[in-house]
């Protein structure tokens, strides 16, 4: 059961090969000891899809099924994200998918494991990570879905809030930002947060 120790991060620096591709980088992941989340995930769920890719998602970190399959966005929310991204015109098998934190942060309730949301810290050690696969995707925008994730690229002061559906300029990549589909999931009106995240991905797609 994950503890309640105070969050001791370093970084993934020092378990990222320098100026490797997509297959090396994957393969160094498994074994990333960065931040105290890998004590408890049983795996390191790196980014899929394909390289170069002109279109690349960011998402938080990996849930409970992502946790046990190794792959990303295969969960509830990667369930409506396939449906959202259907409805949106954009084909996922073209899209690369990730996370900004690459283990699942969790507290056990009974059999249950809840996720919680990454720490600051934590998003700050497992960026490495993040910028080598970027650099190595290439994408002509990165869509950002969730404050966990457009913090990661944007600063911890960027409220997605106040940005939603837009598409930034910052330090030369093109980031577009809308919510996680989780936030989706679990609305009061689901249809109508449904239809606003479908249009979200439509207006940003348009900018690839």
């Amino acid at each position: 059961m994950p503890s309640a120790r105070t969050s001791k991060t370093t970084s993934a620096a020092q378990f990222v090969p320098s100026g490797e591709d997509w297959a090396a980088l994957r393969s160094a992941a498994s074994g990333c000891r960065g931040c105290e989340l890998y004590e408890d995930a049983t795996q390191t769920v790196f980014g899929e899809g394909p390289v170069p890719a002109r279109l690349m998602m960011v998402g938080e970190c990996p849930g409970d099924r992502e946790d046990t399959d190794g792959h990303v966005f295969v969960g509830p929310a990667g369930r409506l994200l396939d449906k959202a991204l259907a409805a949106a015109g954009v084909d996922r098998s073209k899209t690369y998918l990730t996370n900004a934190v690459k283990h699942f942060r969790f507290v056990e309730r009974g059999k249950r494991r809840i996720h919680q949301t990454p720490r600051r810290g934590e998003v700050v050690a497992c960026f490495p990570w993040l910028r080598e696969e970027i650099r190595v995707v290439k994408p002509r925008l990165v869509v950002c879905l969730g404050a966990v994730a457009a913090k990661a690229l944007l600063g911890p002061s960027f409220k997605l809030t106040e940005h939603r559906g837009e598409v930034l300029e910052h330090e030369g990549l093109r980031i577009g930002v809308t919510v996680h589909p989780s936030a989706v999931v679990r609305a009061e009106n689901f249809t109508e947060s449904f239809d606003a995240f479908v249009a979200d991905l439509k207006a940003l797609a348009k900018k690839r």
